[in-house]
């Protein structure tokens, strides 16, 4: 499969590194320096720095480098709040924000916030209409209605407007089949992850990242999203890189993990093994075979695979 699109990358960052506004605005400068196209910061209540001031300290610090999330909680947000907070980001970073939503998936998240973990269809009922919400305000010059089961906006004209028209892109990331439809409707950007309904992103999600489920991820992005599958950008996050001149033997071992032949293990998406040639052909492959050529790659892992952004970047 040819989705044609030039390779970008992602830093997915959380934390000062020594904890000082110095060092986080120290380490997006570097994320720019080294050929990455944007930061982007999860959203927990665990240890890291909170999403909107430190997104905005990111952009202060560079020029060019995008902002983003992967991704906003619906949950911990009414809509309309965090269309605020996005426009106002948009507007102050100079146009440069992606903005990530998803349904919420971490259950100590929940626990430790006393947050209602609601079953996941009732997450996803709830955040189907949260994106409506927000993608409404932003793009929407004047006001804004929306009733629906869990939200309701009324006559309500965003204040202040993005920078970016008709709105900042919108990243839809998941692994279930009902939030990729939605993300496909809806996404400009599509994150392709494991299914997290268990609420705990451990062992179990590992046969969901195999490559035969990640195409059937990818067709159901296309499936809903019709002609404009093409003008989507598929994005998937690397959460495991190990460089090594002994690949196969790695693979040997992740087969029964993943459920899946050894040949197959070095394909699966979210993880990057092999010697710094064989990382940029695997790429390469990716884009060709799933689609997908925007990478964000974790907090521990973006500083050892640069040499790869910076030969594959903008090509």
């Amino acid at each position: 499969m040819t989705h044609p699109r030039k390779f970008r990358f992602a830093a997915q960052l959380s934390k000062a590194p020594d904890g000082t506004a110095r060092s986080w605005a120290e380490q997006a400068r570097k994320a720019e320096d080294l050929g990455y196209s944007a930061l982007l910061m999860p959203d927990h209540f665990g240890d890291q720095l909170a999403p909107v001031p430190a997104l905005m300290a990111a952009a202060d610090a560079t020029s060019e480098l995008r902002i983003g999330t992967l991704v906003f909680d619906n949950d911990y947000r009414h809509p309309l709040v965090l269309a605020k907070e996005a426009a106002t980001l948009d507007l102050l970073s100079g146009g440069r924000l992606e903005l990530g939503l998803g349904a919420g998936w971490m259950r100590t998240d929940y626990e430790e916030s006393g947050i209602a973990y609601d079953a996941p269809g009732v997450r996803v009922d709830r955040f189907a209409e949260g994106v409506a919400v927000v993608a409404g305000l932003l793009g929407s010059d004047g006001p804004f209605s929306f009733s629906g089961r869990h939200y309701t906006v009324t006559d309500h004209t965003l204040q202040p407007r993005p920078v970016q028209r008709p709105r900042p892109p919108l990243i839809l990331g998941g692994g279930g089949r009902r939030v990729l439809t939605l993300a496909g409707q809806l996404g400009d950007i599509v994150s392709i992850n494991v299914d997290l309904r268990a609420g705990t992103g451990g062992p179990e999600t590992a046969p969901n990242a195999s490559p035969g489920a990640t195409r059937q991820k990818v067709a159901w992005v296309r499936e809903a999203a019709g002609p404009r599958f093409d003008d989507i950008e598929l994005n998937c996050l690397i959460g495991f890189v190990m460089i090594t001149d002994d690949a196969p033997s790695i693979a040997q071992a992740m087969g029964p993990t993943f459920g899946i032949d050894p040949a197959d293990a070095l394909h699966v998406p979210v993880t990057l093994i092999g010697t710094l040639d064989e990382m940029v052909e695997e790429l390469q492959w990716r884009r060709q075979e799933y689609g997908i050529s925007y990478f964000s790659v974790e907090a521990d892992l973006w500083e050892s695979l640069a040499p790869v952004v910076a030969r594959l970047a903008g090509t």
